[in-house]
């Protein structure tokens, strides 16, 4: 057979597939009617917010993926096996993978057409933006979808008939609509399934997803959440694909257990792995003041990572032992004392304002920059309340991007302008450095 023939085979094969599915009753209402029922529910949920679903697209989108994943994808391939169609597909001169890799574009033709029927009505019901990034969505969109897809065709090797698809696919679809920050936000969730959450690939769809739809740096920074899902998709396509069934009736016999767990085993090593780099820090509701803070969530915070305090980003000074320790800094001490920002009516913005000092010595690499963060540090103690300042220094870690950012301070000697991107994360590396004093997991 040429490769003209071959290519041509393909095709039709491929249009055949998407023919069918719109013939399907069943596929279409997972792959459409639930999507939109979910777009409307979340519409009613979140109507106070502005702009509407704005912050809910990445989790509406991975619900659609998630849809045709669990169950569009394999109620397709368990049916037509349970018809005969695979075994004769079989007898073609072509390859397993081509036919499998074709079944799969179709599907993942078909999702795409449901994120954008979502996507449209979004935009003409409620006013939702559209993504701030439209490639990168697009991108990630490609790879979300392929990470689920390769759970699907896992599903449809293990499931011997349709119904043992329903049951198998809800065991994937029901735990990440519950408590795998699809369905429910997770700053709603409490703390254990927030953890949870950190095992399964629907937190890191979500994330990557939302990103590209509100974030201003896009997938900046989502490197971990990408090779999640590249990890989770890759080994339980290898699992579908190494169990794939031609007829219907054939027992897949012990291997499938080896396969199966060498595909869990993906998802636990995600999430060891994030709980390890401390990727998985409580996420708090938007706009959450610094009092919302719990002991709990205090107590999660780890603190390896955070540079050495002789190291060239957040320097910390020892504490002063003696006058001429801190004589050149005696003057920027004084004005700190006095400095408006730090004596605001809301204490949790003031020690905002004070950290975000020592992070623009830092950034502008000022000479005494270790000596202005002890400085920071020593005022904090001074005029706050031991409690208030765990919290509101927790807060900083949590949540960097509440409240607002101070990056011009002349009046205390700092002339540079830093960005408030930078503040901001080197903010976060010294509220760590304060907090891990203060709770006495840091020595000083």
């Amino acid at each position: 057979m040429s490769q003209n023939s071959r290519f041509s085979g393909l095709l039709q094969h491929l249009l055949l597939t998407l023919r069918l599915n719109f013939r399907s009753r069943q596929a279409m209402i997972y792959g459409y009617l639930v999507p939109v029922f979910f777009l409307l529910a979340f519409g009613s949920v979140f109507r106070s917010d502005t702009p509407l679903l704005l912050h809910q697209m990445g989790q509406l989108l991975t619900i659609s993926i998630l849809g045709g994943a669990c169950f569009g994808l394999p109620t397709a391939l368990v049916a037509e096996r349970e018809r005969g169609v695979w075994r004769r597909y079989r007898l073609l001169p072509v390859s397993t993978g081509s036919l499998v890799t074709g079944t799969l574009v179709a599907r993942l033709i078909i999702v795409g057409l449901a994120a954008l029927l979502q996507i449209a009505l979004a935009r003409l019901i409620y006013g939702t933006p559209l993504p701030l990034h439209p490639v990168q969505a697009g991108a990630a969109f490609l790879l979300v979808a392929s990470s689920f897809l390769g759970l699907g065709l896992l599903v449809a090797a293990l499931a011997d008939d349709v119904p043992a698809v329903q049951a198998l696919g809800q065991c994937l679809f029901l735990p990440m609509i519950m408590i795998g920050g699809v369905g429910v936000p997770l700053a709603v969730l409490p703390l254990w399934a927030q953890r949870v959450a950190g095992f399964m690939p629907g937190r890191y769809a979500v994330d990557v997803l939302q990103r590209c739809w509100s974030e201003p740096q896009g997938l900046h920074g989502s490197g971990f959440s990408l090779a999640a899902l590249a990890v989770i998709g890759a080994a339980a396509g290898s699992a579908g694909s190494s169990l794939f069934r031609w007829e219907a009736g054939r027992s897949i016999g012990r291997p499938a257990r080896v396969w199966v767990a060498a595909a869990l085993l993906s998802w636990i090593a995600v999430g060891l792995t994030a709980v390890l780099t401390g990727r998985l820090p409580p996420v708090l509701p938007e706009g959450a003041a610094y009092e919302a803070i719990t002991d709990v969530q205090i107590n999660t915070i780890t603190y390896q990572d955070l540079p050495g305090d002789n190291e060239f980003v957040t320097p910390l000074a020892p504490p002063f032992k003696n006058p001429a320790d801190r004589a050149a800094v005696d003057g920027f001490a004084a004005k700190l004392k006095t400095w408006a920002p730090a004596h605001l009516d809301d204490a949790g913005q003031s020690i905002r304002n004070l950290v975000g000092v020592a992070a623009i010595a830092d950034v502008s690499q000022d000479s005494r920059e270790g000596k202005i963060a002890r400085v920071v540090f020593e005022q904090l103690q001074t005029d706050f309340d031991p409690d208030q300042l765990r919290r509101a220094l927790a807060w900083i870690l949590l949540c960097p991007d509440d409240g607002t950012v101070i990056n011009n301070v002349p009046e205390l000697g700092l002339r540079r302008h830093p960005p408030r991107v930078a503040i901001r994360s080197r903010s976060v590396l010294y509220a760590g450095k304060f907090l891990g004093r203060l709770v006495g997991k840091i020595r000083d």
